[in-house]
């Protein structure tokens, strides 16, 4: 006889960030028990304030601590491995390879030793073995690790995903709202499509396949029902934005420039990060000008026939949402 949900232990990576907590509350919402492995358990009882302490477990440590990740794994039901990174920071230890393929591999290992079979992936759109970004070429390789394991994996690639307390949208919103900088800058030309996607809607399926053997070994990319270049996500932003600078132009940054800027500029911000750490959101690398330049859409009909959802309209919810952006 199946186990219902409420005995169900679910082990997550990433929890307390921004798809994870979305993730933790869904797997709640679905009668689960999150296994959050967390660098600070305090962090996660205060984003899930609401929430019953006992109904939530938090296992202090990293990726890099094995033991904490075989206590995290051991009597779960199934593992949902969210955690990585758009940006490397060195001075931090967090490089693609060490986070995307290091970190996957172990934690697959954990779920293979504790006997674990069903083990979801977050990866991204565009991921390939021969992308031009590291990104995209790490999480490839994890992807293989996962593929590779023998156990029920489900991967998901999703687009940009957005929400209130996403780092793109907190970004967009200092371009829009801002006076400084004084324009609202892009890459290259600003044609490159990409189709929102709301995190909840994200949560939603990856908690979805956890009950659907059909979605094992099976890989979803994951879409808003609409596509925008760039200029026009910028646009739509000013529009629904409280407190957006209208008059602000918007200005391209030739690739080669960007890549340059990012080449000279990044010991100095990263250094700078260190001492500010608000000033991380403005960082970037070339593969991420790089990636910029790619489109990221995909057919979300996919999502939805799988998982029974809809995808939600990326100006409806920002319109809900844009006065809580921080």
């Amino acid at each position: 006889m199946e186990q219902s949900t409420a005995t169900q232990r679910v082990m997550v990576t990433g929890a307390t960030g921004f798809v994870g907590r979305m993730v933790v509350r869904q797997l709640l919402a679905g009668g689960f028990t999150p296994v959050c492995l967390v660098r600070s358990s305090q962090t996660l009882l205060r984003q899930q304030a609401d929430v019953s302490p006992e109904r939530l477990v938090s296992v202090v440590g990293s990726l890099r601590d094995v033991g904490a990740v075989n206590e995290a794994v051991e009597g779960a039901h199934a593992v949902i491995h969210l955690v990585g990174i758009i940006l490397q920071r060195r001075l931090q230890g967090q490089t693609f390879h060490r986070i995307h393929v290091e970190g996957t591999r172990k934690i697959v290992e954990a779920a293979q030793r504790a006997g674990v079979r069903r083990f979801i992936y977050m990866s991204a759109l565009g991921t390939r073995p021969h992308a031009a970004s590291a990104y995209h070429r790490t999480k490839w390789i994890a992807e293989e690790i996962v593929r590779s394991s023998g156990l029920d994996w489900t991967i998901f690639r999703p687009s940009l995903i957005h929400g209130p307390q996403g780092e793109l949208m907190r970004l967009l919103k200092r371009f829009s709202c801002n006076v400084m900088p004084p324009v609202i800058p892009y890459f290259g030309n600003g044609q490159a499509r990409l189709q929102p996607v709301f995190v909840k809607d994200v949560a939603i399926c990856v908690v979805e396949s956890l009950k659907k053997p059909e979605t094992v070994r099976q890989v979803f990319p994951l879409g808003g029902p609409k596509a925008y270049s760039w200029k026009e996500l910028y646009n739509a932003c000013r529009a629904w934005m409280p407190g957006a600078k209208h008059w602000k132009p918007m200005v391209s940054q030739p690739v080669p420039v960007a890549k340059a800027i990012a080449w000279l500029g990044g010991p100095v911000m990263a250094v700078a990060e260190w001492v500010i750490p608000p000033l991380g959101l403005f960082r970037f690398d070339s593969g991420q000008v790089q990636m910029s330049q790619e489109d990221a859409t995909c057919d979300h009909t996919l999502a939805e026939h799988a998982f029974g959802i809809t995808m939600r309209n990326f100006e409806e919810e920002l319109a809900v949402y844009a006065s809580q952006i921080s």
